[in-house]
């Protein structure tokens, strides 16, 4: 099992990170690599084959190498972002490509003075839903980036995870709640 830092990603996926950003930061092209690990990553959650190729370990290293460099010279990413998706998956890594990417996307922030938070809704949030949560979170945070995703189970409500701190206003926390009190009772 890999070794996970605080973010959760492997050591690896961090110095991977760690590279990328020095290296677009030296190249001006934060933007462009930011944009590109985006790109690569709607991909990969639109395409059921590509997933499957990132977590084969049937795949030699070197062919899943040359198979992502070819998907992402289709999908337009910069030199720069094929390389780095080719020597991640040249040296075993490519299951981890997603995980690179956010220790990157984490990185530009903390450079940009930006708070990530992730969001996890039972139900995809509407805009003016997301905007009221920002906007709450600003002020204890300052600027804040966040990252949604759904998770069906909470039945209702949200999660919201800023670096070790969470705040929890989901239905089945409440619940579980309420069921510990009633067993207490």
């Amino acid at each position: 099992m890999a070794n996970t830092v605080a973010g959760g990603a492997s050591e690896a996926a961090e110095r991977y990170a760690q590279a990328a950003f020095d290296l677009a930061l030296e190249g001006k092209a934060l933007e462009a690599l930011e944009k590109d690990f985006a790109t690569f990553d709607a991909a990969v959650a639109e395409s059921a084959d590509l997933r499957a190729v990132l977590a084969s370990p049937l795949i030699a290293a070197d062919e899943k190498s040359r198979a992502l460099v070819a998907v992402a010279k289709k999908l337009g990413l910069s030199e720069l972002g094929c390389n780095i998706v080719g020597l991640v998956a040249k040296n075993g890594r490519g299951g981890e490509i997603a995980a690179v990417a956010r220790a990157f996307r984490a990185r530009v922030a903390r450079h940009r003075g930006v708070s990530t938070v992730e969001i996890v809704s039972a139900r995809p949030l509407d805009p003016k839903q997301l905007e009221s949560i920002l906007a709450g979170l600003s002020k204890s945070l300052g600027k804040v980036d966040a990252v949604t995703r759904v998770d069906e189970s909470l039945i209702g409500g949200f999660i919201v995870r800023a670096g070790s701190r969470q705040f929890d206003a989901s239905l089945k926390s409440k619940l579980a709640s309420l069921k510990l009190a009633l067993k207490t009772a």
